[in-house]
């Protein structure tokens, strides 16, 4: 079967094909600034120059409203940050904390007098800042940081109570930043309103710290050493009243305070859901990284040789043996189905937020699809840029290799822009409450028939297995029953679970954390399925749609192989089923092997990227 490469690649490329030409032209007449060897303070200027660069180049603009010089492409400036993914990742972090956070929090969380004053200076650089939300003691509970803003004679002054509650971590602070947006809790009338953002010089024109602000760097970091991460302490910084980015909260000349939105945690939670552009394109350019690792191996693999044949003749190229094909194929068709679901998550991002007035459950939607999504796309970056390293073996631990610098660099990822633990448990909460909600609404008798189906459910798992009628392993309605049922069925147990908490509700919820994460999980497989099955639906090529459903085949069966202990145990599949698709994995490694390297080039990454 003879694939046109270009018609796989338009695939891939999908709404934004045209800005993703556009971005690998210019790439592929840069010459990439490798950053192997160089030490922290020469990375970090070359990331900086890098950055002007790209000002050059006008792409920064695209997610800026046009009244301010921008270009109104929300969607496309995430496209952008991901195709940084393919170069080195200090510059796309870089750009993403100038762009994305720091000017994206004076976009989505300031006003008109904001906008006016600050965004045409961040888009050109010439304001660079910094995104301070994270603290030494509050890295995940955002909610309860404990750096203050208390409003006094018509300006906030600005406090760190101690040394947890300094900023921390927080990027273009150690030596480029003159400005941050920090997130504070807003003190006013003797009373607390909870976080909020303030827009408080941190450098003077000359770059020395300003008054009552303290910075320190945070030194040599595992990897992405172009970035500039560095610790904030605040003593009595005085700011204006008007450096408060009151989109959702302001406070009077004469301290009042006013909202829109009544509830203190609501507010900060609608004012998160703005922030979702960071998690987006976090998870967008672990897809890109993990792509170039995996070309990196596929290419070595098709011209490295080990061991003769039995029959004589030339030595065995690698990827003939199944062992590696095993390696590195079901990561590829997973690389696949991520970057078909990150296209859509690029899609309800930009819809949610070109709207006027989104509607409060597609944000919702987003919020969770991206928590989502970033969790499963790093850790599968994490788990397959060390699949690839390994299967370019010694080579692959060599520095002109550029995997290790991939291995240092996403490490991070996992963790930043939320912890995965953490994303996966908020995933699997929004489902609770839908699951509630819906709950709720059932009549009596729809009710009577919900607690039926369950009763029904358990009936089945204790089947004898040879009532399980065996289906064909690569038949796609099977596949997407299947992890609906998984997602419903794990759902549904939770749910039931934690009817008990009522007298200790944190007990209850912390004892079945393995389920929640569980939940999460099962949703996101789900949504990803979904969106590779829209993707083929959607591809008029005909080669390449029967590739790419071979490719689906093996995410799929993949996917259950890996969990096929939950398929037994609730009686989904039987012992003879499971081997099956065993075998039926193995099948697809051996049928893809001939397009390894065409699903690999398909990702159009430009040929200097993929040198060392």
């Amino acid at each position: 079967m003879q694939v046109d490469l270009g018609a796989l690649t338009a695939v891939l490329d999908g709404r934004w094909a045209e800005l993703r030409g556009q971005l690998r032209h210019r790439m592929s007449a840069t010459k990439p600034a490798h950053s192997t060897g160089l030490d922290t303070e020469t990375h970090r200027s070359q990331v900086f120059d890098q950055l002007r660069e790209l000002v050059d180049s006008g792409h920064p603009r695209l997610g800026f409203d046009p009244e301010y010089g921008g270009l109104g492409d929300i969607g496309g400036s995430v496209v952008s940050f991901e195709m940084l993914g393919y170069g080195d990742l200090s510059l796309m972090v870089k750009a993403g904390v100038q762009w994305g956070l720091f000017g994206g929090a004076v976009q989505m969380l300031g006003t008109e007098r904001h906008h006016e004053k600050y965004l045409r200076d961040i888009m050109s650089l010439d304001l660079p800042g910094c995104f301070a939300m994270t603290e030494t003691g509050h890295g995940s509970d955002v909610q309860h940081l404990r750096t203050t803003a208390t409003y006094t004679d018509g300006s906030f002054v600005i406090n760190t109570p101690d040394d947890d509650a300094r900023k921390d971590y927080i990027g273009n602070a150690a030596r480029d930043g003159r400005a941050a947006v920090v997130f504070a809790q807003l003190i006013t009338g003797g009373r607390q309103y909870g976080v909020h953002a303030f827009m408080v010089p941190i450098r003077d024109e000359s770059g020395r710290p300003m008054p009552g602000v303290r910075i320190e760097d945070c030194g040599r970091k595992a990897g992405l050493n172009g970035v500039d991460n560095g610790r904030l302490w605040f003593t009595d910084v005085t700011v204006p009243r008007a450096a408060l980015l009151n989109r959702y909260g302001d406070v009077a000349e004469d301290g009042t305070y006013t909202s829109p939105i009544e509830s203190d945690s609501r507010r900060f939670f609608t004012m998160l859901g703005t922030l979702v552009r960071g998690r987006v394109s976090v998870a967008g350019s672990a897809g890109s990284a993990t792509q170039r690792a995996l070309t990196l191996a596929v290419r070595r693999a098709e011209t490295r040789r080990q061991f003769q044949h039995p029959s004589g003749g030339t030595e065995v190229v690698l990827l003939d043996y199944l062992a590696h094909q095993r390696k590195l194929l079901p990561a590829l068709a997973t690389t696949y189905a991520l970057h078909f679901a990150q296209e859509e998550l690029v899609e309800m991002l930009h819809e949610v937020q070109t709207t006027a007035q989104p509607d409060e459950r597609a944000q919702r939607l987003l919020e969770s699809r991206a928590a989502g999504i970033k969790a499963v796309a790093t850790w599968h970056a994490t788990a397959s840029i060390q699949t690839a390293r390994e299967a370019c073996g010694g080579f692959g631990y060599l520095a002109e290799s550029l995997l290790p610098d991939l291995k240092a660099d996403t490490d991070v990822f996992t963790t930043f822009e939320g912890d995965n633990t953490v994303l996966l448990q908020l995933v699997a909460k929004g489902l609770l409450t839908d699951y509630r909600d819906n709950f709720a609404d059932l009549s009596p008798l729809a009710t009577a028939r919900l607690v039926a189906e369950q009763l029904l459910d358990t009936v089945w798992e204790r089947l004898p297995a040879r009532k399980i009628v065996s289906p064909e392993p690569r038949d796609r309605k099977w596949h997407l029953d299947l992890f609906e049922d998984r997602e419903q069925h794990v759902l549904a147990g939770l749910a039931r679970r934690l009817r008990a908490a009522a007298s200790d509700p944190f007990g209850t919820f912390n004892s079945a954390q393995d389920h929640v994460l569980r939940a999460g999980r099962a949703h996101i497989d789900r949504l990803v399925l979904n969106a590779f099955v829209a993707a083929i639906e959607g591809c008029t090529d005909v080669a390449a749609a029967e590739l790419l459903n071979r490719v689906c085949d093996l995410y799929v069966l993949a996917n259950v192989e890996a969990d096929r202990a939950w398929f037994l145990e609730h009686g989904r599949l039987t012992p003879a089923m499971a081997k099956k698709v065993v075998a039926e994995v193995n099948a697809l490694c051996r049928e893809l092997r001939p397009h390894a390297r065409p699903l690999v080039d398909a990702f159009a990454i430009p040929e200097q990227y993929l040198s060392g």
